[in-house]
């Protein structure tokens, strides 16, 4: 399935986008959408061989993108990467923080470190990487940022504080940040993914799929590239008088 399939058709031509974790799942969805919308794609994550393989693809589908190594844990990472878009390109059209990880468990044995980890690498990197396109972007006059929240961000999720305050201070972050851009012509949205196909989802196995699927009025898991369908018109021109808003693509579940 691709954006043409679900009916969707934009012209990025000339655009540059970076999704940062754009070497597997919505990530890698997301980039693979903006290549053939023609915009010029920057990959970025910690691991580059996956990275290479979604590159490979997206030009061999004839789109144009770049393997770029990013570590967002990392402050001085998310700099260099920022200072290198500007200095090769000279404009960052799109930003789309999508890099995450969970480090689940209750809270009572939640350690330090696994507070941390998350909301650094969830949170902390959004803001970072929100910062540095902004100042491009209010240069030109012009942007989209997209920022990958999580229905836990919404309504919370047991197992999982950690992950749900770094969400919910995503929506916070984008919230307010539309504020201060908007009338910089550049927006700021966030996407709330429900529960989406993945390595993580299968791991859960078939009996408890069964259940979450229950709780999902349209009965099924969503793919991918339901969650990249979005993000690709929130990155268009047809978005401009959309901003601060949080849009929920998870089946009607928290409905």
């Amino acid at each position: 399935m691709s954006h043409t399939d679900l009916g969707l058709a934009t012209d990025l031509s000339g655009q540059v986008a970076l999704v940062t974790g754009a070497s597997q799942g919505l990530g890698k969805a997301c980039a693979e959408r903006l290549a053939e919308c023609k915009a010029h794609v920057v990959c970025a994550a910690r691991s580059v061989d996956k990275l290479q393989a979604t590159v490979e693809g997206i030009v061999a589908a004839g789109g144009s993108a770049e393997v770029v190594a990013c570590d967002v844990g990392s402050k001085e990472s998310i700099a260099e990467v920022f200072a290198n878009i500007e200095a090769k390109h000279q404009r960052l059209d799109i930003l789309l923080n999508n890099a995450g990880i969970t480090r689940d468990t209750l809270l009572p044995r939640m350690s330090d470190e696994q507070w941390e980890d998350v909301i650094q690498t969830n949170l902390t990197s959004c803001f970072l990487c929100c910062r540095a396109a902004s100042r491009i972007m209010m240069g030109a006059r012009y942007g989209r940022i997209i920022n990958m929240a999580s229905v836990s961000g919404l309504i919370g999720n047991p197992g999982q504080t950690n992950y749900s305050a770094s969400k919910a201070g995503m929506i916070g972050l984008t919230r307010s940040l539309s504020r201060e851009l908007g009338k910089r012509k550049i927006t700021v949205n966030a996407i709330a993914p429900g529960f989406i196909e993945s390595d993580m989802t299968k791991a859960l196995g078939d009996d408890i799929l069964k259940e979450v699927k229950k709780r999902i009025p349209a009965n099924r898991l969503g793919h991918p590239d339901d969650v990249a369908a979005v993000a690709v018109f929130l990155a268009s021109p047809a978005a401009s008088y959309i901003t601060g808003q949080v849009i929920t693509v998870d089946g009607g579940m928290t409905v």
